[in-house]
């Protein structure tokens, strides 16, 4: 690093950054103040501070100062002196701040019990309206900003291993994400449609009026958001795969009804034919749209904002694909021909598959019971060993730059999730500092402003002692204080502490840049507040953020005697780690509600408690599996994850309405519960088999995105489908014949 070569690298890679508009300043090794690499005493040098681009700096001197400095090390370079860091600083946007301020104003009074005025009512709009445009400009621009910065990093490939980092590199790749996701899963998902669609029915118009009816319905709902503005999430970019998926559903489900009617019924028009197949289906499909629309607006007693949005945008996508299966889809097929008596497909058996479902539960019956028991005391076992504690580095693949960027930090430059903690040190003065007062007023023209005496040795002694303590904890890496600075002046003053004087004398000549740098990111001196900045290392196995955000806390209080309220820990890991642990009390409740919701709906369409509970039972053995199997898997639950119960119990619920509502027609027709199993299993078995390949191949195709929990949502989704379809064609059927509800 401290080569010609390397020095020079680094100089004109970062004066090219220096010229882009938005960069406020850009911070490499080469502009450190050096205070211990010349024997000048410190109190004179804060006028000419030197650094490594000034002439006469022995390199080797500041490469010793740079690696053992309380500020710089594992800050801008690691301590084995192989990795820098180049900090770039973004200039803010003052009337995006002024903006933010104001709404969050306006919304806190709206939720308070003053609420608002008519006049803040039309301001919170105005202002929610600005603000929203200027967020979306801000966004273009840092996109713009970490192009360009990647072209330039670029043309130095060969002066290092380059990686870029920070939270406005993480936030906009993952927008990247999100927008490539929508393309890959939205155009694989389709096409994958098109193929089941081919192989299963082998007629164009089959292919055609369903993928018509799901264009239609996705578009509506596209159009709606953009109208809203309302804004698609890493959570709800999966709202469209989704949509595509229940839309489809819902459509095989109608023409296997219809082709069905054209065998039985084959005296009748086209027209009568589609209305028949309309007033055959609506309840069924009203139904199974209601209890998947229950499923997913349970999310919305999540507490996490994403996952509550998520909620609401599949509760009226829901909506538009009932509306657009009952009246686009029957529109369309009433103007076309009647099928052809050949070309509807006998259904007097069932599919292989279905057949064989069907053999097992009429003759291992007692064997599916037992297993389904079995499974399901082995899953309340493993949600009970369910986990939060998930690394943010572990969201992305390998290959990333953001995986890599933040490993390397993690292992290089001290850590990568911020924490904060802030001190409100007390003000209490004893007659020594009264006596110091009166000296700091003489010497300064009896002008003794609160800067003049805020520094002690009391005050300096009490940062260190909370440095030094979280410092020596093993999950943190870099801490950064008003200490570190006091430190760098120390070493210059073989190791002896400053007194007051000497400290105040320091801060008043320090120059305003290093001023800025050092010490005013951690002091407050209006409100007597000291910032201790750490970082965590987030890969670290063993890392419990909660166990260790509740033991700081603890030990600030009782081990360092702080009082309670002036002692704050803030920061992005407190809010992960409030993320984290509001998830798995969100999953309790979202699978409560779901359950609730759903089993009064069941009781509402049969009429009856023993219907209910048997279209009820199947659904929650396969959404109570997968995150049993996530416990024994030792998976933790994350964004994403939490969402499969509710969908799983939504989607895989309407596997049961449509059996258990065609197997009471067939009942009332035959008045044999086998009889009617069987023709069950060779009609909607087929339909119920042909929607949940679908779905389960139409989630799998999210595991090619970059971003893991999406990959685990499609994986484990796709395996609760599976569960389900199961549980439709075995369980079910075999609680109907032991519990015979229909007489």
């Amino acid at each position: 690093l401290f080569s010609d070569k390397s020095i020079e690298g680094v100089r004109k890679l970062r004066d090219e950054l220096r010229q882009i508009n938005r960069v406020d300043s850009v911070t490499t090794f080469l502009d450190v103040p050096l205070l211990n690499s010349s024997d000048v005493p410190l109190l004179r040098m804060l006028h000419n501070i030197p650094t490594l681009e000034k002439p006469g700096v022995d390199r080797a001197r500041a490469r010793e100062e740079i690696r053992n400095s309380p500020v710089y090390r594992e800050l801008l370079m690691s301590i084995d002196a192989t990795t820098t860091a180049i900090q770039i600083d973004l200039k803010k946007n003052t009337d995006f701040l002024v903006l933010r301020k104001q709404k969050s104003d306006l919304s806190k009074k709206q939720q308070s019990a003053l609420g608002l005025t008519i006049d803040e009512k039309v301001k919170l709009i105005a202002v929610q309206t600005e603000y929203n445009a200027l967020s979306a400009r801000l966004d273009q621009h840092r996109h713009e900003d970490i192009v360009t910065i990647r072209a330039i990093m670029q043309r130095y490939a060969g002066l290092g291993e380059l990686h870029l980092g920070g939270v406005p590199m993480i936030a906009d790749d993952m927008m990247t994400y999100i927008g490539s996701d929508l393309v890959v899963f939205g155009s694989g998902v389709m096409l994958f449609l098109i193929l089941m669609l081919t192989l299963i029915f082998r007629e164009w118009r089959w292919v055609v009026l369903p993928l018509l009816s799901c264009f239609y319905a996705g578009f509506l709902m596209i159009g709606l958001l953009g109208w809203l503005d309302w804004r698609v999430t890493v959570i709800s970019s999966n709202f469209i795969s989704l949509m595509l998926i229940i839309t489809m559903s819902m459509n095989i489900h109608l023409v296997v009804r219809y082709k069905q009617l054209c065998r039985d019924r084959s005296e009748l028009s086209q027209r009568e034919l589609v209305l028949l197949m309309v007033q055959k289906m609506v309840l069924p499909c009203l139904y199974t749209a209601l209890t998947t629309i229950i499923a997913f607006s349970s999310l919305v007693f999540s507490e996490i904002r994403p996952v509550i949005d998520f909620g609401w945008m599949m509760t009226i996508g829901l909506t538009i694909t009932f509306v657009t299966s009952f009246t686009l889809f029957p529109a369309l097929l009433v103007n076309l021909k009647k099928s052809l008596p050949g070309s509807v497909v006998s259904h007097e058996k069932p599919s292989r598959v279905t057949a064989m479902l069907a053999n097992i539960t009429r003759k291992y019956g007692l064997g599916v019971i037992s297993l389904s028991v079995l499974l399901g005391a082995l899953s309340v076992i493993g949600v009970r060993n369910l986990i939060v504690e998930n690394s943010f580095i572990n969201y992305f693949r390998e290959h990333t730059e953001i995986s890599q960027g933040m490993q390397l930090i993690d292992d290089k430059l001290g850590g990568t999730t911020p924490l904060d903690v802030i001190l409100v040190l007390d003000d209490g003065e004893d007659e020594e500092e009264e006596e110091e007062d009166a000296l700091f007023s003489d010497l300064f023209d009896g002008v003794l402003a609160k800067e003049d005496t805020w520094f002690t040795v009391e005050k300096i002694r009490r940062i260190k002692e909370v440095h030094d303590y979280l410092d020596s904890l093993p999950e943190v890496g870099k801490v950064l204080s008003l200490a570190s600075f006091v430190r760098m002046g120390e070493q210059m003053n073989d190791g002896k502490e400053f007194d007051d004087l000497v400290l105040t004398l320091i801060y008043k000549r320090i120059p305003d840049d290093l001023k800025k740098k050092l010490i005013e990111p951690y002091l407050s001196i209006e409100h007597d507040e000291v910032r201790i900045s750490l970082r965590i290392f987030d890969s670290m196995p063993e890392l419990r953020r909660k166990e260790l955000i509740e033991k700081i806390r603890y030990d600030l209080v009782h081990k360092l005697g702080f009082e309670k309220d002036k002692a704050t820990l803030t920061g992005m890991l407190v809010l992960y780690n409030n993320m984290l642990q509001s998830l798995y009390q969100s999953q309790i409740q979202t699978l409560g509600v779901v359950m609730l919701g759903i089993g009064l709906m069941l009781l509402v369409l049969f009429r009856s408690i023993s219907l209910a509970l048997v279209g009820l039972i199947p659904n929650i053995l396969a959404a109570v599996m997968i995150p049993g199997f996530m416990g024994w898997a030792a998976i933790p639950l994350d964004m994403m994850t939490i969402t499969i119960a509710a969908i799983t119990i939504g989607i895989a619920v309407d596997n049961g309405i449509h059996y258990i509502y065609r197997f009471r027609e067939e009942y009332d027709r035959c008045g044999d519960y086998l009889q009617a199993m069987e023709i069950c299993h060779a009609n909607i078995g087929r339909a119920v088999f042909y929607t949940s390949i679908t779905i389960i191949f139409g989630f799998s195709i999210l595991a090619l995105s970059n971003f893991i929990p999406t990959i685990l949502f499609g994986v484990l989704t796709a395996m609760a489908m599976c569960i389900a379809l199961l549980a439709a064609l075995t369980l079910l059927p075999r609680l109907i014949l032991i519990w015979k509800p229909f007489g």
